[in-house]
C-alpha cells in the first residue's frame, strides 16, 4: 500500500472568498475555498481558509500539522480540470518558479532515473525524449553525474531545455495524463 505524502506548505493559485460560483447552496452555507499547489510534491489541493483572512495568488501558506494561521483545514485533492481560470493561468508560472527553486533535487532525477519495464525507461516519460535521447542521457551520466539543468544542456545536445521538459511532465501528471508519476506525488 502506497503511503500518502504530506505537504507542509502550499502556494495559492486562487482564492474564492464566496466559494465556487456553480455551488447552488444558499450564500450563507457556502464556504471560502483556496486552490493551491503543494510546494514539495506538486499536489493540487483544495483548502478552506480561516474566516476573515485575505489570501491572494502566489501567497505561501502553511498547511502542516502545526498551528495554521491562514488555513482551517485541507478539504482534499483537486484535479486540474476543477481549477478556476485564474488558477489555470497561474499554475504554469508557479511550477516554473518551483522547478527553478528545486533544481538540485530535480536534476538528481536525471542522475538516478531507472527503467520502468524491460522495454521502457523512466527518462522516456519526459516529453520529446525517446529511446535515443534517453540512451544519450544515460551515457552522459555514467561519465559523471549531472549538477544542473545547464550541465545537462551542455553535455547532451539532444536535450536543449531539460527544465522545460520537467515543467511539461509535471503538467501532464497534474492533468492525470499518465499513470506514471515522476514528480507529482499523492
Amino acid at each position: 500500500m502506497q503511503r500518502r505524502v504530506k505537504e507542509e506548505w502550499a502556494i495559492v493559485l486562487d482564492f474564492l472568498k464566496h466559494g465556487y460560483p456553480e455551488d447552488s447552496r444558499p450564500f450563507h452555507q457556502k464556504e471560502p475555498i483556496v486552490q493551491a499547489l503543494g510546494k514539495d510534491h506538486f499536489v493540487l489541493l483544495e483548502l478552506v481558509p480561516n474566516s476573515d483572512i485575505e489570501i491572494k495568488p502566489n501567497d505561501l501558506v502553511y498547511i502542516g500539522d502545526g498551528e495554521r494561521k491562514e488555513i482551517k483545514y485541507i478539504k482534499g485533492i483537486l484535479n486540474l480540470s476543477k481549477l478556476t481560470q485564474t488558477a489555470k493561468n497561474e499554475i504554469p508560472y508557479i511550477i516554473e518558479k518551483m522547478v527553478g527553486e528545486k533544481e538540485e533535487h530535480l536534476v538528481e532525477f536525471f542522475n538516478i532515473a531507472g527503467p520502468i519495464s524491460l522495454r521502457a525507461h523512466s527518462l522516456e516519460l519526459l516529453p520529446s525524449i525517446g529511446k535515443r535521447h534517453a540512451k544519450e542521457l544515460l551515457e552522459a551520466r555514467t561519465e559523471r553525474p549531472f549538477v544542473s539543468f545547464e550541465d545537462i544542456k551542455k553535455r547532451v545536445s539532444s536535450v536543449p531545455d531539460p527544465k522545460k521538459l520537467v515543467i511539461q511532465r509535471i503538467m501532464v501528471e497534474l492533468d492525470e495524463g499518465d499513470r506514471y508519476k515522476l514528480f507529482v506525488r499523492v
